[in-house]
């Protein structure tokens, strides 16, 4: 039954629920007379004046997407933030090329997978945000859309409320949303330049071109307290970052395929719509600004979405996690045996390598906030000790030969009995998902049309 109160009446009164339409407006200095009438003229003039003000303030806010000049420029505000970021200098950038030029000397030695055609390069953190930005627009954009549908469906509930003034409060909602979902994803890539220590230190595909790119400034960080030479320090992940360049460059499919995984996942996303409303009202006001959105964000990260996975969701998270293990036990295997008998120091770099995988840190934070993506993948020493029983049996060609096509590829329930898909020499059968029948279709054009691009 329709409520007989004025819309626009925000009076507080005992035993009434708050009226969230006048709230909202009053945020925005939009009040009812003494007498409780509204003049719909002067109502509309101050409507259209804070929708002039919102595009002048938010320009580039779109009705469906981001901001996405305004998500770099805070992630490299917050980049700054977190202390000097000065460019790497000539010294490291010759000590990088020195790095990967022989470690590209011992893989060769080692794998199947032939050097690279860039050249090595040394990154400060605000290149990384730089040099990686595109793919996380791509990773995000799905993020977008479900936000949209959100205020969608919140303006929805509100439309008996709102009547004739939704077609105008929609877009203002959304350009506010979505500046604080651009607030979020700017401060998320901000933190996570802080932490990787190169291009491709997630086993994702974070560039447009395979290229062996490492951080200095963090790589030193990370090797404070290891008790080992920095010239060691920087071989050693100039070892793991070649050799992981080297599988994303030669094995066409894999790339596309993890990007195509966690862009799946992103579009089963939920928003939680009380969040963003209880935010909105709590923290607007009628001079909104970028400063007022990246608070907002703030406010939000952790909380923007449902914590309800999907039965979909959990599958594709099941093969992400079990291909990014593949991936760098793929890389553990390599790099041990490159290793062995020409640096004593590197099974201590390796157990450094896999507590830092273990607790997470920056990295597992900003993947849970841009992607409610909890991505752990715990059985990389089982994928490890997989290739190095198919390696001890049949040799590092038929290691990598494994990676010739999907079907070949280990399947989880190999981990649990790598002995068994060494004698098999193929994957363990596992039942199909009938749910996850559109995703295969969408895995396999995606990857033809990688296979068209690359001819």
């Amino acid at each position: 039954m329709a409520s007989d109160r004025d819309p626009f009446d925000d009076t507080d009164r005992p035993g009434e629920e708050p009226n969230p339409l006048a709230e909202f407006m009053a945020q925005f200095g939009i009040r009812p007379g003494a007498d409780g009438s509204v003049d719909l003229n002067e109502l509309m003039g101050k409507l259209q004046q804070v929708m002039g003000q919102l595009s002048s303030q938010l320009g580039g806010f779109g009705g469906e997407g981001l901001n996405w000049a305004f998500v770099k420029d805070v992630a490299r505000k917050v980049t700054a933030a977190q202390g000097a970021d000065p460019s790497p200098t000539a010294a490291d950038q010759r000590a990088i090329r020195d790095a990967v030029g022989l470690a590209d000397l011992w893989l060769d030695q080692q794998i199947s997978f032939g050097r690279l055609a860039t050249t090595p390069a040394a990154w400060s953190r605000a290149e990384w945000v730089e040099n990686t930005f595109d793919v996380w627009r791509t990773l995000v954009s799905p993020v977008a859309t479900s936000l949209g549908a959100a205020i969608t469906g919140l303006l929805g509930k509100q439309s008996a409320e709102l009547g004739g003034l939704q077609p105008m409060m929609e877009p203002m909602m959304r350009a506010a949303s979505s500046g604080m979902l651009s607030a979020q994803v700017g401060q998320a890539l901000g933190l996570l330049s802080t932490d990787v220590l190169s291009a491709c230190d997630m086993a994702l595909p974070m560039t447009a071109k395979p290229v062996v790119a490492l951080l200095p400034g963090n790589v030193a960080r990370f090797g404070e307290g290891l008790e080992q030479p920095d010239a060691d320090v920087r071989l050693y992940l100039a070892l793991r970052e070649t050799a992981r360049q080297r599988l994303f460059a030669h094995v066409a499919w894999l790339g596309p395929q993890l990007l195509a995984l966690v862009e799946h996942y992103a579009r089963g996303i939920t928003i939680d719509a009380t969040a963003i409303e209880e935010a909105m009202e709590s923290q607007l006001s009628g001079q909104v600004s970028p400063a007022d959105l990246e608070r907002l964000g703030e406010t939000l990260s952790g909380t923007l979405f449902e914590p309800v996975q999907t039965p979909e969701q959990a599958e594709i998270m099941a093969r992400l996690e079990t291909l990014v293990a593949l991936v760098e036990g793929w890389v553990d295997d390599v790099v041990g045996v490159t290793t062995a008998s020409l640096m004593p120091g590197a099974p201590a770099l390796l157990e450094s390598v896999r507590r830092r995988r273990a607790v997470g840190g920056p990295t597992e934070t900003a993947l849970k906030q841009l992607l409610n993506l909890e991505l752990r993948p715990r059985r990389v020493r089982d994928a490890a000790n997989l290739w190095a029983a198919l390696r001890t049996a049949r040799g590092a060609e038929a290691r990598d030969a494994a990676w010739a096509h999907p079907d070949l590829v280990p399947a989880v329930a190999d981990l649990d009995d790598p002995l068994g898909y060494v004698e098999r020499g193929r994957p363990a059968a596992s039942p199909a998902s009938p749910e996850l029948g559109d995703l295969d279709a969408d895995l396999a054009r995606l990857l033809e049309e990688e296979r068209g691009s690359g001819d």
